[in-house]
């Protein structure tokens, strides 16, 4: 594990070189790996990516999520990667289940999103978690994050129950969780020793009823509990081509995070930086066996922040929770910003982080 004080990493997502045009189209990678030119273009996009990140300066990297193809939301096939390659659900694009229920923003973000059928059993399928954590690993000797996503409950809301034996989201979610929990099990084996969790579904209570944070939980816990690496959580803002949800998340933080002190994670990863760190007072509470991940850059905008801005938003976090419970990294993934902008934003996260150390430490 990383020794920095103030570490600086990012959350999963990174963009795409523009000369790497290869899509997976649902097919397993080792697969795909068999034409040499495009096993040769993926991975020449990984080696790029990461050193991207080295240059910047970042403590913990993670691979950019080459593997997500450029479906829709602005972070690609996010949902669409484990739903493709998971036994029982069918390939093509449905309409959201919650869709004639949403509101404003939310309605475009759904349609976004889509939904699925699920019409037989869940199966493990050819994921590949610890081969894409292999490749990148060893085109780097810092620390590669495996960033695990989206998420068991995130997914089973996607779900139109057409056939098979599960019939609500509550089932799915579990049988999802032992796909999950067998990808980061295989993870640690091959060295990973910082497994971060994507799941949106954190939010969902706010709109389903409080009984359903215990469900939230448990599924975590399935999919995280006993690993032997830091596990980390984050459950975002929303981030369909930079854009918030704004009906389940409009609370922000404060409504669902207590929830959750309980769950057997490590570290929450949290966006701050696009709420104008409106949340950090929360951090005053966060039990002393929790870590926590701040967003100090705001990907959903273009802006390339100063330096001395990032400075000042870390500066309002350690004003609640002690520098050594703290890493910085972006609010969430960068797949939808110009590269250009994403190198920027990361030097200054590195940058800003360097002010502060300076400040605590002197040196």
């Amino acid at each position: 594990m990383t020794t920095a004080l103030l570490p600086t990493t990012m959350v999963g997502s990174y963009p795409r070189p523009a000369w790497f045009e290869d899509q997976l189209e649902g097919k397993d990678v080792l697969e795909v790996f068999k034409v040499v030119h495009r096993a040769e273009a993926f991975e020449d996009a990984v080696r790029v990516v990461i050193a991207d990140q080295e240059d910047a300066g970042l403590d913990i990297l993670t691979d950019g999520q080459m593997w997500f193809d450029d479906y829709q939301m602005g972070i690609g096939s996010f949902l669409w990667y484990w739903l493709e390659r998971t036994g029982g659900f069918s390939p093509e694009k449905l309409p959201h289940p919650a869709r004639s229920r949403a509101k404003g923003r939310d309605v475009w973000a759904l349609d976004e999103a889509g939904g699925v059928a699920l019409v037989g059993p869940v199966t493990r399928g050819p994921i590949r978690l610890a081969a894409l954590y292999d490749l990148a690993q060893r085109h780097t000797s810092r620390p590669i994050k495996a960033c695990v996503g989206a998420g068991p409950v995130q997914l089973s809301t996607l779900a139109h129950f057409v056939g098979g034996p599960i019939k609500d989201r509550y089932e799915l979610s579990f049988a999802l969780a032992e796909v999950f929990a067998a990808e980061v099990a295989d993870l640690v084996r091959a060295g990973c020793r910082y497994v971060q969790l994507e799941d949106l579904g954190a939010w969902i209570p706010t709109l389903s009823g409080d009984r359903d944070f215990e469900w939230v939980r448990k599924v975590v816990d399935r999919v995280l509990a006993g690993v032997d690496a830091e596990r980390s959580w984050h459950f975002c803002l929303g981030n369909a081509w930079g854009n918030r949800l704004q009906g389940m998340t409009a609370a922000g933080y404060e409504g669902v995070l207590p929830r959750y002190y309980e769950a057997d994670v490590d570290q929450f990863v949290l966006d701050f930086a696009c709420r104008g760190m409106r949340d950090a007072a929360l951090l005053a509470d966060l039990p002393r066996d929790k870590k926590v991940a701040v967003g100090v850059i705001d990907v959903r905008s273009l802006e390339i922040e100063p330096p001395e801005q990032v400075a000042e938003r870390v500066r309002q976090v350690l004003r609640y929770i002690s520098p050594e419970r703290v890493t910085l990294t972006t609010d969430c993934g960068m797949k939808q910003l110009p590269r250009p902008c994403a190198v920027g934003k990361l030097r200054s996260l590195v940058a800003g982080a360097a002010i502060v150390r300076r400040e605590l430490t002197g040196v």
